[in-house]
Formats: structure tokens, C-alpha cells, sequence
């Protein structure tokens, strides 16, 4: 039985959940989200909750019955109170700027990097620490990635873009002749 998908999704006053057939729709303050099911996971809303159950024994209908349960959570939880990532960058003479809704990366190469901001996403910027935040889990953790893959962390200086809570484990260089 899926420990995850047992557990019910509660609504807040601030959202407003419609289930229509295989779709959820859900309303916050600032954007609208929807969730297909596609008929694979039951879905009632009973007193300010979702309630998910599994259609069948079958080992796929129980692994999309948490899966669905877990989407619409971070789909809540993204309306109300939004997901934030952070990025260090670290390095001498690495830079970054935000202007309107490009990102502007200077990271050693011959040439600065521009990624576009897409909409719904806000990046702040202070001193070496990027802070990317939107109501969407998935979209913030590709962005971050996105971002982090333009100069990974290198484990001799630690020269990089690297999460903020990642450690990276230094290796000991080169030892002269003696």
C-alpha cells in the first residue's frame, strides 16, 4: 500500500480545487495549475481535501496513486507558499547580473552567458548567491540545473556554480618534487 498516497491533500482558503472527470484544476492567488490524471487514480474532494486511492491491486495503479497524490501536494503547496532555489557561484572574477528577464553569467568563458528568465519565475540576485523562486518544483529544479551545468563545482579550488546546501569534497593537488 503507498504510504504517500494514503495521507489526504488538505486545500487552503487561498486555493480553490475543481475535479472534473481525470482533471484538477487548481486556482490560487496569482496562477492556475492543472493536473491530468488520465483515469488512472481515483480522486474525490471531501471537506477541504483531495482524497486519492488506488483503482486496482496492480502494482502501476498503486505507484501512480502516491505519484498523483505527491503532484497535486507540490501543486499546493506552490500556490500558496512557492518553491526557492539557491546557487553560489564561486570563482575569482565570476559574475552574474539580472536585468529585466535575463540572466547575465560571467564564468571565465570568452564570451558572458544570457539565460532567459521564463515567466513565473523570479530570480534575485545578492552578492554570490542566485535565488530562483515560482510556484512550480519541477521548473525551479530545471532551471537550477540548467544553470549549474553552465560551470559545475570542481573539487581542486571549488571554482564554480554549486548548490548552496551541496558540499563539494576537495582533493588535494599536485605535490612538488622534492
Amino acid at each position: 500500500m503507498s504510504r504517500v498516497g494514503k495521507r489526504p491533500v488538505g486545500i487552503p482558503d487561498s486555493v480553490q480545487v475543481n475535479v472534473e472527470g481525470s482533471k484538477i484544476t487548481f486556482k490560487g492567488a496569482k496562477a492556475t495549475k492543472e493536473l491530468e490524471t488520465y483515469g488512472r487514480v481515483k480522486v474525490e474532494l471531501k471537506d477541504r481535501e483531495l482524497i486519492f486511492s488506488a483503482l486496482d491491486s496492480a502494482p502501476q495503479s498503486r505507484a501512480f496513486w502516491g505519484t498523483y497524490r505527491a503532484l497535486a501536494n507540490n501543486i499546493v503547496v506552490g500556490l500558496t507558499q512557492g518553491f526557492a532555489k539557491t546557487l553560489e557561484i564561486n570563482g575569482v572574477g565570476y559574475k552574474a547580473a539580472v536585468s529585466g528577464n535575463m540572466l547575465e553569467l560571467a564564468l571565465g568563458f570568452s564570451h558572458p552567458i544570457k539565460y532567459p528568465i521564463p515567466a513565473g519565475v523570479e530570480m534575485t540576485l545578492d552578492k554570490n548567491q542566485l535565488t530562483i523562486k515560482g510556484s512550480d518544483k519541477q521548473q525551479i529544479g530545471q532551471i537550477a540545473a540548467e544553470i549549474r551545468e553552465f560551470r559545475p563545482p570542481e573539487p581542486y579550488k571549488g571554482k564554480g556554480i554549486k548548490y548552496a546546501d551541496e558540499i563539494i569534497i576537495r582533493k588535494a593537488g599536485k605535490t612538488a618534487k622534492k
